[in-house]
């Protein structure tokens, strides 16, 4: 006799965690094992169509069932979305490339073309389709989410080839004589106070640092200007966290710093000094007050200083940025520069695998923005200018050229 309560006890304990496939096998497993009139039993005890009881029996008996993980029977289940709705894929693919060909009709061009854009727009189509379908129906399409790239450099100037191969001789020429060669640059200009930072770091799950929900500038304590000095050959940087304006006074007071910290120890016998610098900002190809200050620093150091500037808009390609910087940010992601003191300590405790040493200090001095200087002063600037392009490559001795006004006076008093 066939014992239909323990069927379906058996049945109902184990069915919540079976899927479709694997209840019917079970109920034709129970029918087969009752013998004569299980199907029946069966379909009576758990409620399973005695259809679907004989399909099981007939994959049960079938050489290759255990191959086969189909839940269903091949053409079971919903139909898709893109056959009971013709068009909905074409619609989609339409919406989604709207604002990629430009066209100044198209539904989606000032707006996000989010998941919810998309499926608001089906709809006044006539589609239905949920945010989850159209994220589906977008990856077979071959859409995904993606960010800009920084790909598109605009004109170049027709010699920027030429003068970074200029500028990698020239290094090459300082580092094989033993003098040093460095590349300078100003950091982006960081907010002090408990302001978001970029980036994540560890810390207790439920926990994240709070920080101001605005980026408003504190007063006392305002911003600061790491201008950066890269020892090329010596894989180490030097910082001067600057409190003031980024002027070329505070970027030769950089590079000043850091010859009288670093450099003269380390090269006891140079004689001359190379910097690669950007063609713009603070130590700007263009910039008076750069020359002016790089002079009297020559002058105090003894160093006849040789600069060579990167062409306009390669600016990413000066080693500082990728070799220095990009360290930096690192090593302060996810931390706020709550103090200079903090940010000068973040900036010193960066190092790298391939043994790259940054030290740090902070310039408390002020510089006064708008100095003009004179066509007179800048006469006295004993500058050599490179027979390519001058405007980029130039050398500034130590001793001040000698303009016509103080040749005349010198002849006057030999006389």
């Amino acid at each position: 006799m066939i014992d239909i309560v323990a069927i379906k006890a058996r049945f109902e304990t184990l069915a919540p965690y079976l899927d479709e496939r694997a209840r019917r096998l079970l109920a034709a497993t129970e029918a087969r094992a009752a013998g004569r009139g299980g199907v029946a039993a069966v379909s009576a005890a758990t409620g399973v169509a005695r259809s679907t009881i004989g399909r099981g029996l007939a994959e049960l008996r079938a050489a290759d069932s255990r191959l086969e993980r189909r839940v269903r029977r091949p053409g079971g289940g919903r139909r898709p979305k893109t056959e009971t709705e013709p068009g909905l894929l074409a619609a989609l693919e339409e919406l989604a490339q709207s604002a990629t060909r430009g066209d100044p009709e198209a539904a989606l061009l000032w707006v996000s073309r989010s998941q919810r854009h998309l499926a608001g727009a089906l709809a006044e189509r006539g589609f239905t389709a949920s945010q989850k379908l159209v994220g589906r129906l977008l990856r077979k399409l071959g859409f995904s989410l993606q960010a800009n790239r920084k790909t598109l450099e605009g004109a170049s100037h027709p010699d920027r080839d030429a003068q970074f191969e200029h500028i990698n001789q020239k290094i090459k020429q300082f580092q094989a004589a033993g003098q040093p060669a460095i590349s300078v640059d100003t950091k982006k200009k960081e907010l002090v106070g408990d302001f978001k930072n970029g980036g994540r770091e560890l810390r207790p799950k439920g926990d994240p640092q709070a920080v101001r929900v605005h980026d408003f500038k504190i007063p006392e304590l305002g911003k600061v200007a790491p201008y950066g000095v890269y020892d090329i050959t010596d894989n180490s940087g030097w910082v001067n966290v600057g409190i003031d304006h980024d002027t070329a006074a505070f970027a030769v007071e950089s590079i000043r710093r850091w010859w009288n910290a670093l450099g003269k120890d380390r090269y006891p016998g140079a004689t001359s000094l190379l910097i690669t610098a950007d063609c713009g900002g603070s130590n700007g190809a263009r910039v008076r007050l750069w020359k002016r200050e790089l002079q009297t620093f020559a002058k105090e150091a003894g160093l006849a200083i040789t600069v060579s500037h990167h062409p306009p808009g390669t600016s990413k390609w000066n080693r500082i940025e990728h070799r220095l910087f990009a360290f930096i940010t690192q090593n302060w992601r996810g931390k706020p520069l709550v103090s200079h003191e903090v940010i000068v300590q973040l900036i010193g405790a960066t190092t790298t695998a391939n043994g790259l040493d940054v030290q740090c200090c902070l310039d408390e001095n002020h510089y006064p923005k708008a100095i003009k200087i004179s066509d007179a002063e800048m006469n006295v600037i004993n500058i050599d200018r490179d027979q390519f392009h001058g405007e980029w490559n130039y050398t500034i001795s130590p001793t001040p050229a000698v303009t016509d006004n103080a040749k005349a006076r010198s002849a006057a008093d030999d006389r």
